[in-house]
């Protein structure tokens, strides 16, 4: 398999134009692979080449890709000359942007066929073997359990009757395995965890991972916190303080949204040593930092004799920068997996998130063992 359709939700967004143009700019012979996991030297296994990926996606909004390269060139998240130099690559990826559905928007039966169809034809169209969904829209709020979450009979049903019952996540992800397509959750959203779904990913053969990609502060939480329980030092708080600006900043400010990414961002560190720890994250939105985030936290724990000790670290980064890499890590991987037979969840790709599915392992070298071990048996 040589060539591969990445399809992404929120296509017209900072991280997926970012991935769009790195993928583009590394084809073109104008960057290297810097960030993506899969690419580090002795990494396993065959996976379809960076050059051989095709773009397409869903969004509501209609600024084009061009134009958003040049505004993310301007923030300095992508070099001044990229957008021009891959214009045509750009421009041919928004050609196979659809226009994304708005709750609201008539029945959610209609739309999920529109939106696998849309999935479909572009396949289709390109002559591609496979397509992975992407989901880098939006967070949204936790939602309820509600009956008909549990059995896919019971979800159709639902379905059939015109309402709007699922999150938009959970729409795409629906629509993804309905095409027959892998996804990945790379929000804190709900996406394909209702167990109706895992039943249509089961009954399609097709696999899935997330969620929350593990992109900044998290990323530092899971590789100190087992330095902590390894050493036998007992941690008895730890707190944090995001800053964040940019789209995704603007979409925590919302309260419910923001519970989302705090409820996955908390659960690292006690999964790690094993007890609860006290404090928390906590989320501002600055709209001056634009596309960079900064976290702070402080650690407070105990050593030999009781002796209280403190750690503080500061953490400043581009989160696109930091996340479009991964987004071609993940598409690889679970087309590979897709093509070797694999359905359902992915727990061996949980190094890539903050809230892993079907997986509690949360320190990060544990992980990456694990995903070392998975892109050899892929391989």
């Amino acid at each position: 398999m040589d060539k591969l359709g990445v399809w992404l939700i929120g296509a017209r967004g900072s991280v997926a134009t970012t991935a769009i143009v790195g993928a583009s700019a590394i084809r073109a012979g104008a960057a290297t692979p810097q960030g993506c996991v899969s690419e580090s030297p002795g990494f396993p296994g065959s996976l379809v080449p960076l050059a051989g990926l095709a773009f397409g996606g869903h969004d509501i909004t209609e600024t084009s890709l061009r134009k958003r390269a040049e505004q993310l060139s301007r923030a300095g998240v992508v070099p001044p000359d990229l957008p021009r130099l891959i214009a045509a690559d750009l421009d041919a990826a928004d050609a196979e942007i659809r226009p994304g559905h708005v709750p609201g928007d008539g029945g959610q039966a209609a739309a999920a066929a529109r939106l696998s169809g849309d999935i479909a034809g572009f396949r289709a169209r390109h002559g591609l073997a496979r397509v992975v969904v992407v989901n880098v829209s939006s967070t949204e709020p936790p939602v309820d359990s509600r009956p008909e979450f549990e059995r896919l009979a019971d979800l159709e049903e639902r379905l059939a009757t015109g309402d709007d019952v699922l999150p938009p996540s959970s729409l795409y992800a629906y629509a993804a395995f309905q095409a027959g397509c892998g996804y990945v959750e790379f929000t804190p959203s709900t996406g394909p965890t209702l167990p109706a779904l895992a039943e249509l990913a089961a009954r399609r053969g097709v696999p899935y991972a997330g969620r929350d990609g593990k992109t900044g502060e998290t990323l530092v939480k899971s590789a100190l916190a087992p330095m902590f329980a390894d050493r036998a030092l007992r941690v008895r708080s730890w707190s944090g303080l995001n800053l964040l600006g940019g789209g995704d900043g603007a979409t925590l400010a919302d309260p419910a949204a923001r519970s989302s990414k705090e409820l996955s961002k908390d659960q690292v560190v006690a999964g790690v040593v094993g007890e609860p720890v006290e404090g928390r994250t906590h989320i501002d939105y600055v709209a001056d930092l634009g596309e960079w985030k900064t976290a702070w936290d402080h650690v407070t724990f105990d050593g030999f004799l009781g002796v209280r000790m403190a750690m503080q670290f500061t953490w400043q980064g581009c989160d696109s920068a930091l996340a479009a890499p991964l987004i071609l890590d993940l598409a690889r991987l679970v087309a590979r997996a897709h093509e070797k037979g694999r359905g359902g969840v992915l727990p061996e790709l949980g190094y890539f998130f903050k809230n892993p599915l079907g997986a509690g392992e949360h320190a990060l070298a544990a992980q990456y063992a694990r995903l070392l071990a998975f892109a050899e048996e892929l391989s």
